[in-house]
């Protein structure tokens, strides 16, 4: 697998990573995230906030009304922005914030949808245009501390039975942190339009990045792999830790319960939760921990299945139905060759072997009348 670790020509490089095939693979994403290091992800980060697009510089607002003909009714593909949408609208609505699990503090979602481009994708430009290959910020919110909280949404209905071709949890991350970054290069220009809004301040220290998926999206994701996806599971919980301990951005899997299928509706031509959500972890604990393949039991061996040797005391003998054959004796076929007797094989047979082939023959069979037995 080849992945753009050290395209120095990027100025995406997280973006980059994000669409890489191996990413993608639902069977391949955990591979690509043991060749990622927080080391290396951060020197990516620092290169995202350096070429970040400005917005704010073009004349453009971060936070736009979202395409109202779109969020109208429920539409394919568009539930990742609906559920934004609908948790965004409850913050709001209720004046509230959403708690977090493991006393890790609680989010209020300011604005959904966030774009981050300047401008339209230059094609003309190629690479060298910023506003390539970059997104949207699913939620943007304000957490403990005042610090900015970016959020990936992932939604599949709870009837789902597969999930979606290209998504993996590796790109969603790498996703988050492409939006991370571009959010702190422009930290200013948002933390206004965040006051004009809600009134919070934002301070100045890296933000939160919350991946936020349905139990539904994470249950499938599990089922991807053996043991309960632990392996991806300790891969993304790893790459958290060093993200964190590199570039400052803490990083939290959650899980986004809601009552229903989907669990929002369009009152007022555009998307409301049906009841109060609730923000869980994605895993329960432990779930990372990978068990070690048991070791191969040695294969025991029958003693009865092991090869008889032969009793060279005595003579070979010529083989014939009439005569009895003992265990180790040698016998000489004239079709087969020379062979062992291995033991009974039932009544009136006996196993022989003869070189690596077992036969079975059958001995102690009367004579035919007037039938010498052979000498």
């Amino acid at each position: 697998m080849r992945l753009p670790r050290g395209n120095v020509l990027s100025l995406h490089p997280l973006a980059d990573l994000a669409a890489d095939a191996e990413v993608r693979k639902a069977a391949g994403f955990r591979a690509a995230a043991t060749e990622l290091t927080g080391e290396g992800l951060s020197v990516h980060y620092q290169a995202e906030i350096a070429n970040a697009p400005d917005r704010a510089g073009a004349g453009r607002k971060y936070f736009v009304a979202y395409n109202s003909r779109l969020a109208a009714e429920r539409k394919a593909g568009r539930d990742d922005e609906h559920l934004s949408l609908a948790l965004t609208e409850y913050c709001t609505r209720e004046s509230t914030a959403l708690e977090l699990p493991d006393e890790a503090g609680s989010v209020s979602f300011v604005q959904a949808q966030v774009p981050l481009k300047s401008a339209a994708e230059d094609k003309s430009k190629g690479a060298a245009d910023p506003n390539k290959g970059v997104g949207r910020i699913d939620m943007l919110g304000v957490g403990d501390e005042d610090r900015l909280v970016i959020a990936q949404v992932r939604y599949l209905a709870p009837s789902a039975s597969r999930g979606r071709t290209g998504d993996t949890p590796l790109r969603a991350l790498l996703e988050g942190l492409s939006a991370a970054a571009i959010a702190q290069a422009n930290l200013a220009a948002l933390r206004e339009e965040v006051a004009a809004k809600s009134g919070r301040s934002v301070s100045d220290g890296p933000p939160v990045l919350i991946l936020v998926g349905s139990p539904r999206y994470w249950e499938l994701c599990r089922k991807r792999e053996a043991q309960k996806g632990a392996a991806w599971i300790k891969e993304m919980e790893r790459l958290a830790s060093e993200v964190e301990a590199e570039s400052g951005v803490s990083v939290i899997f959650l899980s986004c319960k809601i009552d229903g299928d989907p669990g929002w509706s369009y009152p007022d031509s555009s998307p409301v939760l049906d009841g109060k959500p609730r923000l869980d972890r994605a895993w329960e604990y432990g779930a990372g921990r990978v068990k070690p393949k048991p070791k191969p039991r040695p294969r025991v061996i029958d003693p009865a299945d092991l090869p008889v040797e032969p009793d060279l005391s005595r003579p070979v003998r010529t083989y014939s139905v009439s005569e009895t054959f003992e265990r180790g004796e040698r016998i000489d076929h004239k079709t087969l060759g020379q062979g062992v007797v291995q033991g009974i094989a039932g009544n009136g047979k006996i196993n022989v072997l003869f070189g690596e082939l077992k036969k079975v023959l059958v001995h102690g069979r009367p004579a035919p009348a007037g039938v010498a037995p052979p000498t």
